[in-house]
């Protein structure tokens, strides 16, 4: 079983040690794992990690029967393509996450974003934004939990958005995920703060009809009782849809059927 999406203390926001998530992820029954630590940038702050710390932490890390694979969760904005080249020289990795966290400098999971804006507008926005970000960037393997708003800290709804409620802009999306032959992640965090995965099993077909042939499952773990939660059943719900569930090894997508 795979895990492709969690967070250390190398996060600035992550509560246990690199040690102590891949442990959790061997009781979970995990048999590989990716650390995917953030690099975002804003004005106020730059939530990115030292790749010093990084490299200390993950490259002498080593659990018997369990394979750890090292990649980085990039926050995507519409104009941050060189940033990311330049971040992608500090090392190899193999994986990247892309995922979409500001919208105008502002972190869609915290309320400053949400002043002035009904639940339905602040989706919407940062639904567009993902649009704009996945049309620019080449240098990320999978779009991570395309429907992250809906489990954000100040989303007052937190309610799961299905594709029918905006099926043109969905296909937009999924179709340059497609186009650009990336991926797109079926984040498990949501089960248990908003009612299901995001995105939901629905675009996950759609993404199929499309031609989209990519998917990774992961748990968004921040702290150690988290790893590995609800992925069992996920990837058994993915391998129904596509047949495998993938994961990477040097920014390569490895089919396990």
């Amino acid at each position: 079983m795979f895990d492709y999406h969690m967070h250390s203390t190398v996060s600035f926001d992550g509560h246990n040690s690199g040690l102590e998530m891949a442990l959790a992820a061997k009781n979970a029954g995990m048999r590989e794992i990716c650390f995917t630590d953030h690099v975002d940038y804003t004005e106020e702050m730059n939530m990115v990690f030292d790749p010093e710390v990084y490299h200390q932490v993950y490259d002498r890390l080593e659990i018997p029967g369990l394979l750890i694979r090292k990649g980085m969760e990039y926050g995507l904005t519409p104009d941050n393509q060189q940033q990311l080249k330049k971040d992608l020289l500090r090392r190899d990795y193999d994986f990247i996450l892309g995922s979409i966290h500001l919208v105008d400098g502002l972190d869609v999971y915290l309320e400053p974003y949400w002043q002035g804006k009904t639940p339905e507008q602040a989706a919407l926005i940062q639904l567009e934004q993902t649009l704009k970000c996945v049309q620019v960037h080449t240098d990320y393997d999978v779009l991570g939990h395309l429907t992250f708003i809906s489990k954000a800290k100040a989303n007052p709804v937190k309610s799961l958005i299905p594709y029918e409620t905006y099926p043109e802009l969905f296909d937009e999306i999924l179709k340059e995920l497609v186009r650009h032959d990336k991926g797109m992640e079926l984040n498990t965090s949501g089960i248990d703060r908003c009612g299901g995965p995001l995105p939901t099993l629905d675009f996950f077909r759609r993404f199929k009809e499309l031609g989209g042939k990519i998917v990774t499952v992961g748990s968004d773990a921040h702290t150690a009782d988290r790893v590995g939660q609800y992925t069992h059943e996920m990837v058994a719900q993915l391998k129904e849809i596509f047949g495998y569930v993938c994961t990477f090894e040097n920014r390569q997508p490895i089919f396990h059927k």
